[in-house]
């Protein structure tokens, strides 16, 4: 670590006391680990704001999981069950065989049959039943990446204490994260491991642990393109959120033009007057800080981006399945910036980045067939245009050093209020990139089906459907930070409810 890095972690850590040396050393062992890497390698979290119900994203289709799951969200008055894999689309206006309904544009009737995928491992039911997934009709992006071994699948991630049962979570006899089901608390956990107003997340712990390979670059570690995220907040590093622009970096024109109002000498009074701050005000020092960091760095980033120019290809054009409308896909837009970034990583000098993105729209109390279904299809096609575009960036590869994840607050319930779903606890997730172990789902897929006569499902613990995780975010966050470059120590610095769980990498990366 060079000087002013160690003197900064060694402050952030003050506060542990007795223990800071010991932290201090983890924190050393990560940053030596990264000098020592000379290649890059960036995460990109794409975080579906609202709780995405995952259920109709990726299926069980064996027969008892298919037909469980089709009993429980084929009522009310819009029904939101998926069609059997093979079913052909039923055109607009016309009855369906499968359902006796008349199909409209925003109906799963009008979409054909879910999307087949084969994981290469062999899964089976409680039972000993073979098993077969599937996933969203709108979603044929991901079956192809999932095909070609660049996706992966996590089945049933969520926040966890430690490992529970449905007994246990009964019996309150085992702890659990708090707040569960609540957006802003759940949002906070998947970041940052705590409940809303938590001040650090696991991106940014990484990114403390590896920014020193970054040497000059620093200031690029942690990059939001969705404004702030807790995600990012490190002890050390700050996040640095970019538009989604050409040149996406803020300037601040008055204060680095050659003149302001007539005065060649004006522009530097004004950057004294930004920059200026007591040492005594920690929100004013604060704040300027952050100032100063972005004007320094924003010539230096847009620079960068205008060097890399139309070496990024724009987003093909999105046409929304249920309108037929031709969309700016904004989660496609915000990957474009990350490639932007990436393609210009070797003129910043940066090795490690974490990056993060985000779409919303997933709250589906209500319209779930039409506002869900139509966001599966943004981020089918904002994957597939990412691991394109990450083909041939200034006419290299760079997919393999480059991991994405997705995340959210919560799944939904597996039973339908009517027209929707409501807040639920564990969901899947999808993992791509060029060194995902893709083509393979990982986790314990649950049991499919809702309490009724004759079957009582073992991984749910309420009668709308509230799946217990399998899988700890903590798990999940730690796959990513070992091949990111963070140690095994710093892991478990970073989550230290890891060593409840027998295994802290599930192997997809």
């Amino acid at each position: 670590m060079d000087r002013r890095h160690f003197v900064k972690t060694t402050g952030a850590l003050s506060i542990l006391g007795a223990a800071a040396p010991f932290a201090t050393q983890l924190a050393a062992a990560g940053a030596a680990a990264a000098q020592s890497a000379p290649d890059y390698k960036a995460l990109v979290c794409i975080f579906l704001f609202g709780g995405n119900d995952a259920n109709n994203m990726l299926l069980a289709t064996d027969t008892g999981s298919f037909d469980r799951y089709f009993r429980a969200r084929n009522t009310g008055a819009d029904p939101i069950a998926l069609m059997p894999v093979g079913t052909e689309r039923t055109p607009v206006g016309a009855t369906s065989p499968v359902t006796g309904r008349v199909a409209q544009a925003a109906t799963p009737e009008a979409w054909g049959g879910v999307l087949p995928i084969a994981p290469r491992t062999a899964h089976t039911t409680p039972d000993g039943v073979p098993r077969s997934f599937a996933v969203h009709p709108f979603m044929p992006g991901v079956q192809a990446l999932f095909a070609a071994n660049r996706l992966a699948a996590v089945a049933n991630v969520g926040p966890l204490v430690r490992p529970i049962t449905k007994a246990q979570y009964l019996a309150r006899s085992v702890p659990t994260p708090a707040n569960l089901f609540s957006h802003n608390d759940q949002q906070s956990v998947w970041q940052a491991g705590a409940v809303e107003g938590a001040r650090v997340g696991w991106g940014g712990r990484m990114g403390d642990m590896l920014a020193s390979q970054n040497g000059g670059a620093s200031l690029f570690t942690a990059i939001s393109t969705a404004g702030n995220a807790v995600f990012l907040s490190g002890r050390d590093i700050i996040q640095y959120q970019l538009s989604t622009a050409a040149l996406p970096a803020l300037v601040v024109n008055g204060a680095t033009a050659a003149s302001l109002f007539g005065s060649s000498s004006a522009p530097a009074g004004l950057r004294e007057i930004i920059q200026g701050a007591s040492a005594n005000h920690f929100m004013q020092f604060d704040h300027t800080a952050v100032t100063a960091r972005s004007m320094a760095s924003a010539t230096t980033l847009n620079s960068a981006f205008a060097a890399v120019g139309t070496g990024v290809a724009a987003p093909p054009a999105f046409v929304n399945p249920i309108t037929g409308l031709t969309e700016t896909n904004s989660l496609a837009v915000q990957l474009q910036t990350v490639a932007r970034m990436v393609a210009s990583s070797n003129t910043l000098g940066a090795k490690r980045q974490v990056f993060f993105v985000s779409l919303g729209g997933w709250d589906t109390h209500d319209f779930q067939n039409r506002n869900q279904s139509a966001n599966l299809a943004r981020v089918s096609h904002a994957l597939t245009y990412f691991d394109s575009v990450l083909g041939s960036v200034a006419g290299v590869d760079r997919r393999a050093q480059v991991t994405t994840f997705t995340a959210s607050d919560f799944s939904r319930t597996l039973n339908t209020n009517g027209d929707g779903t409501d807040h639920a606890w564990g969901g899947h997730h999808f993992v791509s990139g060029g060194a995902v172990n893709g083509g393979d789902l990982y986790g314990a897929f649950p049991t499919i089906g809702v309490d009724t006569a004759g079957f009582v499902n073992p991984d749910m613990v309420s009668s709308s459907g509230h799946l217990i995780p399998t899988t700890a975010v903590d798990q999940y966050a730690a796959t990513l930070g070992a091949w990111f470059g963070v140690g095994a120590g710093d892991l478990a610095t970073i989550f230290p409810n890891l060593g409840q769980f027998s295994r802290p990498n599930l192997g997809f990366v």
